[in-house]
């Protein structure tokens, strides 16, 4: 775990309080911030500093933007983050985006974000602002259904990497493990999506080929 340089800052309420002054800052993983609080985050960047309250034992921490020179943005919808970007460069901080940007549109699998066409073009607009390479492509999770097979799977992707062509050169991808994630289990459940793990898959996969030779 690193240990950032800690430093007094002065709160909004004139108090004086110990925070963290890390170099390198992830925002975040918890949740969407670029989506959903751009605007307030960009303002506390401004401020100088922003609070944390652990949600596991309430203990209230402090984060300076003092000595920040990088920020990390993870997001599955970081149009907001296109209005900001001149405000990076002003403060001599660099960044990079860990773009989410998958293909569920059909099977109604993520609710809440923007329509494919849109996605891909916020992801078009960021590299022209950021220049290529500092926007990650991520297709996270791969997940199997019964109406998503491995060939309608690898279409999907193939599909987005043909209109990326020329943007990105890196793919990142992880494989959707629901049973290690018991909310996301519960809420496949509960609106009848019948999933397959990629461990059983796999060994069907195998299992046909073993008999097959």
């Amino acid at each position: 775990m690193a240990r950032w340089q800690k430093i007094q800052i002065q709160r909004d309420n004139g108090m004086i309080a110990e925070a963290q002054a890390p170099v390198i800052i992830s925002a975040s993983r918890s949740t969407d911030i670029p989506a959903f609080y751009a605007d307030w985050f960009f303002h506390r960047l401004k401020v100088g500093y922003s609070a944390w309250t652990n949600p596991f034992n309430g203990v209230k921490s402090f984060v300076s933007y003092e000595k920040c020179r990088f920020i990390v943005f993870w997001s599955k919808n970081p149009k907001p983050l296109l209005e900001h970007l001149d405000e990076l460069k002003e403060r001599n901080i660099g960044c990079y985006i860990q773009y989410t940007l998958n293909d569920y549109e059909k099977e109604g699998l993520e609710k809440g974000v923007p329509p494919l066409e849109e996605r891909i073009d916020t992801f078009k607009r960021l590299v022209d602002q950021l220049g290529q390479g500092r926007v990650i492509w991520r297709f996270d999770p791969l997940i199997l259904t019964d109406q998503i097979g491995l060939d309608n799977l690898l279409g999907k992707v193939e599909n987005i990497g043909d209109q990326l062509k020329g943007y990105t050169e890196k793919l990142v991808f992880s494989y959707a493990d629901i049973a290690l994630y018991k909310k996301v289990k519960a809420n496949l459940e509960k609106s009848n999506i019948n999933y397959s793990e990629w461990l059983k898959r796999l060994e069907l996969r195998l299992g046909h080929l073993w008999r097959g030779s």
